[in-house]
């Protein structure tokens, strides 16, 4: 495939929020969405604060920022970070693909808490999934999550996913739930990378 694997806008702003690229002020914020029990309920519990302090410390946040597809989650008033959204290969060596090729496009997020229920991580994800059609050739979506992650999986259905099957990974089931990336065409009002 010769065109860019994967959304290259650095910033994507909609009504309530601005997916843009991580910064030096958002390490904190990432630190306690990695740390934080209840938001990693479903990724496998909470990482040791003490190894995500170090790993930033040794990588910097520039091993987030410089990572294609990955984007912080901002208030666009307050610029404060809500959390994380991804859309980047899914590597062919994990179970869960569509293709025989595997490598399809995924979709990942993480909100904090304090995000959660208002809308924002459809918001963030209808939003990148719209920049992403605009930009890149039709080709599978894939989403992946615990089938225990029922919020997830609403997530999912909201915004045009289709289940495709289960399988076991990480010591539960996981949900593979599939679109194709120009379902989500932008139209005239949609938000628009910059």
């Amino acid at each position: 495939m010769n065109a860019p694997s994967t959304l290259s806008a650095t910033e994507i702003a909609t009504d309530r929020l601005r997916l843009r690229k991580a910064r030096d002020a958002d390490i904190d914020g990432l630190i306690a969405l990695r740390t934080d029990p209840q938001v990693r309920a479903h990724l496998g519990g909470p990482r040791p604060r003490e190894a995500v302090e170090q790993y930033f410390e040794a990588n910097g946040i520039s091993a987030i920022a410089d990572r294609p597809g990955t984007y912080v989650i901002a208030d666009k008033e307050t610029d404060r970070l809500v959390g994380t959204l991804v859309l980047d290969r899914r590597s062919a060596d994990l179970p869960g693909h569509v293709t025989e090729e595997g490598a399809e496009l995924e979709l990942t997020y993480l909100l904090g808490r304090g995000s959660w229920g208002s809308g924002l991580a459809f918001e963030a994800a209808k939003a990148a999934l719209c920049a992403a059609a605009d930009e890149l050739p039709d080709q599978p979506v894939l989403v992946v999550t615990q089938t225990a992650n029922e919020r997830s999986l609403k997530l999912a259905t909201r915004l045009g996913f289709q289940r495709v099957g289960t399988f076991e990974a990480y010591a539960a089931e996981q949900t593979l739930a599939a679109a194709d990336l120009h379902s989500f065409k932008a139209t005239a009002s949609a938000p628009r990378p910059r």
